[in-house]
C-alpha cells in the first residue's frame, strides 16, 4: 500500500503541475510581447522599407522560448525552460535583410586647436 518508489513519482508530478502552471503563466505573457513585437516589426518595416535586426533576433528567440514551454507542457521534454536552461540564440534570418544604419562618420581631427 505505502510503496516507497510510488512517493517519488507523486512528488514529482505535483512539482511538475506547479512548473507547468507557472509556465502557463508566463506563456501568457509571452505571448502577448511576441504580439505587440510583430506589431512593432510591422511598423517599422512600413516606415524603413526593412525589418529591424533587433526586433528579428528577440522575435526569434522569444518564439523559441514560447515552443520550449510547449515541449515541457506536453512531456516532451524533461528540461525546463529560460530560467533553468539557456535563453534560446535566435536563427540567422531566412527572410528579407534587416534595415541598417551606418555608423557615423567621425570628424578627422589633425590639426591643433587654434587659440
Amino acid at each position: 500500500m505505502n510503496d516507497p518508489k510510488e512517493a517519488p513519482k507523486y512528488e514529482s508530478i505535483v512539482l511538475r503541475i506547479v512548473w507547468m502552471l507557472v509556465f502557463a503563466l508566463v506563456w501568457q505573457v509571452a505571448q502577448f510581447l511576441l504580439g505587440a513585437l510583430v506589431l512593432v516589426q510591422l511598423i517599422y518595416r512600413l516606415v524603413y522599407s526593412a525589418p529591424n535586426l533587433g526586433l528579428m533576433n528577440f522575435g526569434d528567440s522569444l518564439s523559441q522560448f514560447l515552443a520550449q514551454i510547449g515541449r515541457f507542457g506536453s512531456f516532451h521534454t524533461e528540461q525546463k525552460p529560460w530560467p533553468f536552461a539557456d535563453w534560446p540564440t535566435p536563427r540567422a534570418p531566412e527572410g528579407e535583410a534587416a534595415h541598417s544604419v551606418p555608423p557615423a562618420p567621425h570628424p578627422v581631427r589633425d590639426e591643433e586647436p587654434k587659440l
